[in-house]
């Protein structure tokens, strides 16, 4: 660590002399934040390093004194974003005369170490310490809770993280709603208030059209999607798949585990991971392509934030955007499925030999009520978000308690989906998110869907060849690019509002999925 002792000000000259001097102490106490912020960046890779590990084979036996590791090492960083060196840098640079004299990538680093900050500087650090170290232990139980379908075993865990998660709010500070001070965390700049509308646009159009395609007399057929596919069969789709989108296998990896995610410890080294079921191929192939949406978010920020706050998505919501966009908008088109439906074919053990393109287009996009979120259509998915963010906004602002949450996540899913989940593991255990103590973050999966539409729109205007066209071909290097140039790079230096209006030109706005959700799924179901 840096003495404090060095952040006591600019020593006094003449006025002849105070924009060399100034200008020379500008460049020194600017190279040391970026310094510091490295050592953090560093720690945190550590600790994404052994997260991934975690999650993707460590030794049960290993994962209480793994979580003590973790909670070491979160605590570290953690004191370094709240520390007397830290307060130095924020009040040195942020002086008027001296943000000026910054670059744009310290400038920016440094907006983001104040809003930090200000957030953290409240929280007590045995808490939080505390606080990781329950979460890494809740994250190891989590597994086996669900597989037994025993929220007992996961309850007392999940009651000390949504107390933890209140009091956070008070320490942190909000407006209006507490859950707010939770969503800023992930989606900064959205409020309760512009989810609330949002969100209930998404749930009135959309359950008349859950409904309707219930109804619907000519269905897809689904029978040849649930034969056996073996999983090293499997694996080579999802590894060619990752190629087609320009995923770099130089800069990454692809690891199986039991609830997919992607780590992006720093733009040369980005890995996925999926899921596999040898009798839903769907699983893996639809997972590997959300997650790899999500890496090539991380591949492709610019390397100038290497080390900095800068070096990640800007928020959840613009990260699924991609994922979403990757996973939805461009895998489950027809257009891509003429490119790589020989390729299934030849990894399969004939199961599609007799299914038309056509029959395996529907076949793939069959929507309806179903319990398992990462599972569910696009048409659906939105939903199964709006369950989640109901219930944990309730829970967060003391409407609800842990007790409670099992029978009031299974009425909302029979009230929105008309389907009640038979046990906890198909239910409330279904997702990791809240041993991880995400509040917050389940809302940004909807949004990012939001995002992901309006981009299309932008998208196709930009675009000098057709999407589809561009599908057909195989060549996604133009829309990898358009991504890239538009979101990718600019890691978190610009807000998740600002890039959507800098593409769009407008703000949150539901329509244009509700539209592409209308539209896809009268073609699908043959709806008048």
């Amino acid at each position: 660590m840096l003495p404090s002792a060095g952040f006591q000000g600019i020593r006094p000259v003449s006025k002849k002399g105070v924009e060399d001097v100034t200008g020379t102490h500008t460049e020194k106490t600017a190279a040391a934040f970026r310094d510091y912020l490295r050592k953090m960046s560093n720690y945190e890779e550590a600790l994404g390093v052994i997260g991934w590990d975690l999650r993707t084979g460590a030794p049960k036996k290993g994962a209480s004194q793994r979580a003590e590791v973790i909670g070491t090492l979160s605590s570290e960083v953690f004191k370094m974003s709240i520390s007397d060196e830290m307060a130095g840098f924020i009040n040195e640079l942020n002086k008027e005369g001296v943000r000026e004299e910054l670059d744009e990538v310290t400038l920016a680093s440094l907006v983001e170490c104040k809003k930090a900050y200000d957030k953290r500087k409240n929280v007590p650090e045995e808490e939080f310490r505390e606080y990781v170290i329950l979460t890494s232990k809740a994250e190891s139980i989590w597994p086996e809770a669900k597989e037994k379908g025993d929220f007992s075993m996961f309850q007392p865990y999940l009651e000390k993280i949504v107390d933890f998660n209140r009091k956070l709010t008070d320490w942190i500070g909000y407006e209006g709603n507490r859950y707010n001070a939770l969503l800023d965390t992930f989606e900064p700049g959205l409020t309760v208030e512009t989810l609330d509308r949002v969100f209930k646009e998404l749930r009135d159009r959309l359950v008349p059209l859950v409904r309707a395609v219930q109804e619907a007399e000519n269905k897809p057929e689904t029978d040849f999607l649930f034969q056996h596919f073996p999983e090293s069969s499997q694996e080579k789709v999802s590894i060619n798949l990752l190629e087609q989108m320009g995923y770099d296998f130089d800069a990454g990896r692809l690891d199986k585990t039991v609830h997919p995610f992607a780590s992006g410890l720093n733009p040369g080294d980005v890995r996925v991971t999926t899921k596999y079921d040898e009798t839903d191929f769907r699983t893996a192939v639809f997972g590997t392509i959300h997650e790899g949406g999500h890496a090539l978010y991380e591949q492709n920020i610019d390397e100038r934030f290497i080390g900095t706050p800068l070096c990640s998505g800007t928020s959840m919501g613009i990260h699924e955007s991609q994922s979403l966009f990757w996973e939805n908008f461009a895998g489950r088109n027809r257009a891509f499925w003429e490119k790589n439906y020989g390729l299934l074919k030849s990894h399969s053990k004939g199961q599609f030999d007799n299914v038309s393109l056509d029959n395996f287009y529907r076949g793939i996009n069959v929507a309806g009520p179903s319990l398992i979120r990462i599972e569910a259509d696009e048409m659906t998915y939105s939903l199964h978000i709006i369950v989640r963010y109901e219930l944990e906004k309730a829970l967060i602002n003391g409407d609800l308690e842990v007790r409670d949450l099992p029978e009031a996540w299974n009425d909302k899913m029979e009230e929105y989906l008309g389907i009640r989940p038979s046990h906890d593991g198909e239910g409330v255990l279904q997702d990791v998110h809240w041993s991880g103590g995400a509040f917050g973050y389940f809302p940004s999966y909807a949004l990012g869907y939001v995002y992901a539409a309006q981009m299309m729109e932008a998208l196709r205007k930009d675009l000098k060849v057709p999407f589809e066209d561009l599908l057909r071909d195989g060549n996604l290097q133009p829309v990898k690019e358009w991504m890239t140039e538009n979101v990718h790079r600019f890691g978190k230096s610009k807000q998740p509002l600002e890039i959507l209006r800098d593409i769009t030109g407008e703000g949150v706005n539901p329509d244009c999925l509700i539209s592409y959700l209308e539209n896809k799924y009268r073609d699908v179901y043959r709806l008048t």
